[in-house]
């Protein structure tokens, strides 16, 4: 059973559980909101124009650190649930969202609608006059031709924008919520990655009232090496990308691409190594059996990759085809299918422990020995939790929302669908993804599924491409309640900073996204990443369009094959009995499913430093007290990286902004 594996026990009690909880949403939070909305979020949106790269924890660190710093040399103590609050903050204003990780807020998927609609690839497939008025104005509106969002033709997107917001905070709110009481609460599941955000707001915390411990001088230490190797990374080709017509690269971003190198021994087997020194650092944390069951997935991968090449089953590989295409070829030939079978795996194993926990539970009351319970449904007291009934409904009214707006939108699609993602696949998918995480920290999700549903439901048109069907993934919201717990702040600070983020997200989106267009056409010559690769995405979404118009060039009916999905599905469900039956780890199970959708190149470096944790660290430190240090020094690695990146992107767009002064 996986609630008594000692590793999960370990992790579990990495940081002590909160005797009481406190307000972390005051005065402090509203200033760090609009701090971070003026100043980080346009520094967010250029970078990406340019390089490609989300500011990734800069604007988080970076705003704690200056509050900090400020609260300093004011003789001001920040607690660390205000601490807390201002990372939730900082994150969310300047999180990426969508297939082209674009910041910048809800308008910068408009930003792409508006290249898509007058897009060579959307002309060249005759769909660019099909696209719906209600999602961007069309090619020759004077919208679109004079650059800007200040006209009545955006009304209706912007109208859609705005509802699709507010039914999304309250739909990730509610079932998130739910899957934290369940993973957390009751399952009692350890979410490793959760303690390195908690452990770095409470060192922040600690050295704002100077009283340094163990865990301020771990953090510095984290963030020193994240500067150094930041530097090398980061910094050299933003700061070489301004003044240089091609990046300097000394690493190369974000991997080693040895695929074509390998092809001739490993044919379809994509190899290489990432270039983060994070990917090592992960390995500290990632519980160790977990890490061992992804790299078990990799090695298996290196091994049946080629001799299924040879027997036909991944056929679509070709010599001279790097990472991303052998990786998405083996995806349509064999992997999509498999993954889907071992995810629905994942699914009962996870219903499987809940309910012997309940049952457990049950005959531990029974028995007269309640000390013997793994979990509880009665949230501690003072944490600030709302009724399970309140969360249901945020759900289940924003759910029902959702298929309201579709069925106004596209009146011809059968709404069973959309009523099968909102209240049936939404739950299912994010039940795995939150078990997943609660158990290893990472999870790569099943892949098509909506693509497969429309495909499969006979409809005609590109119009439901961009309905707002609720197809969702809210497991990783269940680790953002987690460490609200484990900072000890109530999850009414959580609800309150939400209610004052949506209002700064629209302003300063539309505020900034509309600065940058009027400078220049996006993408062009001025944002070069933008130019290389949006022009690949707006193929990638045109395929999928058309395969609605056209449905012989739909990939999907390639990538589907019920008996692999089958295959799939026994495999995860013979290899839990077989471990639980011999009392075996049962990390590796979910340790092997995560590594069937990662990269080789992300796990081996995860292996090394799981390696170096569990026999160098750990026997010099004790587990417990690593694995502390381990996540603090993460925390640390990651303010330091994003330090750089921040110094470097200001730096890069005064450079922008001055070469493009006449005098």
């Amino acid at each position: 059973m996986v609630h008594h594996d000692p590793e999960l026990e370990l992790y579990r009690g990495l940081m002590d559980q909160p005797e009481t909880f406190e307000e972390g949403f005051d005065i402090k939070a509203i200033i760090g909101a609009l701090f971070v909305g003026f100043i980080m979020m346009p520094g967010a949106i250029y970078l990406g124009l340019v390089a490609g790269r989300s500011l990734g924890p800069a604007a988080e660190w970076t705003t704690i650190i200056l509050f900090t710093e400020v609260a300093r040399r004011s003789f001001v103590t920040l607690k660390r649930q205000e601490v807390y609050i201002l990372f939730y903050i900082a994150a969310s204003l300047a999180s990426t969202s969508g297939g082209l990780q674009l910041a910048g807020g809800a308008f910068a998927g408009k930003m792409f609608d508006q290249y898509f609609v007058r897009s060579p690839a959307a002309k060249g497939m005759g769909i660019a006059n099909e696209i719906p008025a209600w999602v961007v104005p069309g090619p020759n509106s004077p919208a679109i031709l004079h650059r800007t969002f200040l006209h009545e033709d955006w009304i209706l997107p912007s109208i859609i924008l705005l509802i699709g917001t507010i039914l999304g905070r309250m739909n990730w709110f509610g079932l998130g919520y739910i899957l934290f009481r369940v993973t957390s609460d009751y399952q009692r599941l350890p979410f490793p990655f959760a303690a390195i955000t908690a452990q770095g707001a409470t060192a922040l915390a600690e050295a704002s009232s100077k009283e340094e411990t163990w865990r301020w001088r771990t953090f510095s230490i984290g963030a020193m090496v994240g500067l150094v190797f930041g530097a090398f990374y980061v910094g050299i080709p933003t700061l070489t990308g301004a003044i240089m017509s091609k990046p300097l690269q000394l690493l190369p971003i974000p991997w080693v691409d040895l695929t074509r190198n390998t092809e001739q021994i490993l044919p379809a087997v994509p190899t290489g190594f990432v270039t983060d020194l994070g990917a090592i650092g992960a390995g500290f944390v990632v519980p160790f059996w977990a890490v061992i069951g992804s790299a078990l997935s990799a090695v298996a991968t290196l091994i049946f990759n080629p001799y299924m090449h040879k027997i036909g089953w991944l056929d679509s590989w070709q010599a001279g085809m790097g990472t991303i295409e052998t990786s998405f070829a083996n995806q349509i030939d064999f992997y999509f299918s498999f993954h889907i079978g071992i995810a629905f795996a994942v699914f009962v194993i996870s219903a499987y422990m809940i309910f012997r926990t309940m049952a457990e539970n049950k005959k531990a009351r029974e028995t007269g020995h309640p000390d013997e319970q793994h979990g509880s449904w009665v949230p501690p007291k003072g944490r600030g939790d709302f009724p399970l009934w309140l969360a249901t409904s945020l759900f289940v009214v924003s759910t029902a929302g959702y298929v309201w707006l579709c069925a106004w939108l596209v009146p011809n699609f059968p709404l069973v669908f959309v009523i099968f993602f909102g209240f049936i696949f939404t739950p299912i998918n994010s039940m795995i993804d939150a078990t997943m995480i609660g158990l290893t920290g990472q999870w790569v999700g099943v892949p098509m599924v909506k693509e497969a549903t429309i495909i499969f439901s006979g409809y005609k048109g590109v119009d439901i491409w961009f309905a707002p069907i609720p197809n969702f993934d809210h497991g990783a919201q269940a680790q953002k309640f987690r460490v609200i717990e484990l900072t000890g702040t109530k999850m009414t600070s959580l609800v309150k900073a939400e209610l004052m983020i949506w209002p700064i997200t629209i302003f300063c989106s539309l505020l900034f996204w509309q600065f940058v267009w009027r400078l220049a056409p996006v993408p062009s010559v001025y944002y070069p990443y933008a130019q290389k690769m949006w022009h690949l995405s707006a193929l990638q979404r045109g395929l999928w369009l058309t395969s609605t118009v056209n449905p012989e060039r739909s990939m999907f009916y390639k990538a589907w094959n019920k008996w692999r999905a089958f295959s799939g599905f026994g495999f995860g469900l013979i290899l839990y009995t077989v471990l639980a039956m011999f009392k075996l780890p049962t990390l590796l199970v979910f340790g092997m499913v995560r590594g069937l959708g990662t990269l080789p190149h992300f796990v081996f470096p995860e292996l090394v430093g799981a390696i170096i944790s569990q026999f160098y660290f750990i026997p010099r430190f004790g587990a417990r007290r690593w694995k502390q240090y381990a996540t603090v020094l993460m925390a640390g690695y990651a303010c330091g990286m994003g330090l750089v990146g921040m110094g470097t992107v200001a730096i890069a767009m005064i450079s922008k902004s001055v070469s493009q002064m006449p005098y």
